[in-house]
């Protein structure tokens, strides 16, 4: 299976990044993250290059990671500035380290060709860090390939069979969804607005709505790593201005960070902002609870799907559907760029410096 390296990818929420040395692997490659003493995310390779030990279960002695194994010491740009018996150090004695962004309260970290990294290229879920919004947020490890869960969160229909009782209804899978691709900028819209919808529970008990709603649905989808899914819920019939706030309604700003970790395995974050009861406590740890359910049931569902395509003949045909335009059309892009970053790389060899 081919990633789209030269692309931005979340690592990490800001808050899981401390003093503490943090293991990830992204795209395959072994990472740990720490902040400096000066509160800078640092992101190297997690591998000491004497004999293989993992950084991420070493320790820090200032802004210097010390190898737990043999000693070697490494600083912040990957340097070693240490080796245990002797004065000179090898040339070759260093660790890759990676371009690191921090923005919208995620880590973002570049695996590709470190001269490619652009930071305004990142796209944005500035809700996450908005104090007008109460945010609620987890992350959930998957034994599955990345595209599962791509093709999972473009396709809601599976809401009303997979997550009855908690978002699904049954006019999730009955409404027709619209899609659009921006192909310059590389982004999948899908849109389902029901007019006339039973409230599920998670939206019942956070906003109080009793009865009958309008729903919709706004998907963007931003290859490889960002998706976005602007949830407006509001009474049956209320529907938004047409100038001015969106003052009757509540909103849900949900936003899933899928990142390829391995071949079969995803690092699945997401989070639920909201524009409503920002200082009830218990509607937090209700969506928390909540989410985190859902999240769980699609973990599940896709670990069994990954096991069976992993038995499956090559070749396999697949039946696609209306419903699935979105998520073919997010297919598409996705290989666009594999295909991008397998031409780039051509000629470059190792690591980024």
């Amino acid at each position: 299976m081919a990633f789209a390296r030269n692309q931005w990818y979340v690592a990490a929420y800001s808050s899981e990044v401390g003093r503490d040395l943090l293991a990830r692997t992204v795209l395959g490659e072994p990472l740990v993250l720490y902040r400096t003493e000066s509160g800078a995310a640092t992101v190297l390779a997690d591998r000491c290059v004497h004999r293989r030990y993992p950084l991420s279960e070493s320790r820090l002695d200032g802004d210097t990671i010390v190898c737990g194994y043999h000693g070697f010491t490494y600083d912040q740009t990957g340097t070693c500035v240490f080796v245990p018996g002797q004065q000179r150090i090898p040339r070759t004695a260093r660790v890759a380290a990676y371009p690191v962004v921090e923005q919208d309260s995620l880590v973002w970290v570049w695996i590709g060709d470190r001269d490619r990294a652009d930071p305004t290229s990142i796209p944005r879920a500035p809700w996450l860090d908005d104090p007008r919004y109460t945010v609620v947020r987890g992350m959930a490890p998957l034994n599955a390939r990345y595209e599962l869960l791509v093709d999972n969160l473009m396709d809601l229909s599976h809401e009303t069979y997979l997550h009855g009782g908690y978002i699904g209804t049954p006019e999730v899978a009955n409404t027709p969804i619209t899609t659009e691709v921006d192909d310059e900028r590389g982004i999948v819209y899908v849109s389902r607005h029901m007019d006339d919808a039973e409230c599920p529970p998670f939206y019942a008990r956070s906003t109080g709505i009793q009865g009958r709603i309008t729903r919709w649905q706004d998907i963007e989808y931003h290859p490889p790593c960002l998706y976005l899914l602007h949830s407006r819920i509001a009474p049956q019939g209320v529907y938004p201005p047409a100038e001015g706030e969106d003052k009757d309604a509540f909103h849900a700003e949900i936003v899933y960070a899928i990142t390829p970790s391995t071949e079969h395995t995803t690092y699945d974050f997401w989070a639920v902002a909201r524009d409503f009861a920002v200082d009830d406590e218990s509607v937090s740890e209700y969506l928390h609870q909540s989410n985190h359910t859902v999240v769980m049931q699609d973990v599940t569902a896709l670990n069994i799907l990954e096991q069976v395509i992993a038995s499956e003949p090559d070749k396999y045909q697949e039946l696609s559907i209306n419903i699935d335009t979105g998520g073919l059309a997010a297919r598409r892009l996705l290989a666009r760029l594999v295909e991008a970053g397998a031409v780039g790389a051509a000629g470059t060899v190792g690591a980024p410096r």
